[in-house]
């Protein structure tokens, strides 16, 4: 072990990026990845589980296509091929200065502004090709359905009927045009200068094509008085409407399914009810 990052780690490191310097090699671990972080340098992303590494390549051309669209701020952007070593696969992308902010912190008018260029971003043939599109889904495979017959009845009693109005909430609400969304725009995703700047924005494992007030709710991070004060009400309501659909982390959970069957589905419902029961307070 080196600064806490496992050698079988630093090994993959120094294979992807030979003579990087790794005595300030740091250890995050998301999802899906272990990331080792080079600071100034590269942040590598290794796979832990089967899933993560089928899914690796799709996500790494994802990040590709998106910082060649020239949004106002920085994206990841790969910096070597994907790799196998082992049943692991690695890529390398580029470093990303600044942080996130604290919870319940942040300027209304720059969180309207990330949310904006993200929900405008134009989605080429090449990058709609890559993404999860839930609307496309019909029948069992829809997430609503898997929701409504697979979710919703493993609920507690005393949630169901509370469950299924906050579903039929959800499917009332008025259409939107499916545009590109981050899916975990929250927390050390997002990093600002510490003048208050965006600097850039991590982590697009997630993107998907929906309603852009689902990103909204998750820069709810920043507290709901600050969201309400960064879009405009049509895009605040559909934003509570989706977080209270069981927490808009969990609903992107289903969202990027994109027709396949949903995995661990008890210990996904234990986290949903935990939500509720928390939020209830």
């Amino acid at each position: 072990m080196r600064g806490h990052v496992p050698d079988e780690l630093l090994e993959i490191a120094d294979a992807l990026l030979p003579g990087a310097p790794l005595d300030a090699a740091r250890l995050a671990r998301g999802g899906i990845h272990d990331v080792v972080l080079l600071p100034g340098v590269a942040a590598v992303r290794v796979s832990r589980r089967p899933a993560g590494a089928e899914a690796l390549p799709r996500c790494t051309q994802v990040l590709r296509l998106i910082a060649a669209a020239g949004l106002p701020f920085a994206v990841p952007e790969p910096l070597t091929p994907v790799r196998m070593f082992g049943d692991r696969a690695a890529v390398a992308v580029s470093w990303i200065d600044g942080a996130g902010l604290r919870e319940g912190e942040g300027d209304p008018g720059r969180i309207g502004e990330l949310l904006r260029a993200v929900r405008e971003l134009p989605v080429t043939p090449e990058l709609r090709a890559l993404l999860p599109a839930p609307r496309e889904h019909h029948g069992s495979d829809n997430w609503a359905s898997i929701l409504a017959d697979e979710v919703i009845p493993l609920f507690p009693a005393k949630w169901r009927d509370e469950g299924r109005r906050r579903l039929e909430e959800a499917l009332a609400l008025e259409p939107v045009p499916d545009s590109l969304v981050h899916g975990d725009l929250v927390g050390s995703n997002v990093h600002w200068s510490e003048n208050g700047k965006l600097i850039g924005v991590l982590d697009w494992d997630r993107a998907h094509l929906f309603d852009p007030a689902i990103d909204a709710a998750f820069m709810a991070w920043h507290g709901w008085d600050n969201l309400r004060q960064a879009v405009d009400g049509q895009t605040y309501h559909r934003a509570r409407v989706w977080d209270r659909t069981f927490g808009v982390d969990h609903l992107v959970a289903v969202l990027e399914l994109a027709g396949r069957p949903l995995a661990h589905t008890e210990s996904y419902v234990r986290h949903i009810v935990a939500w509720l029961e928390q939020h209830a307070r």
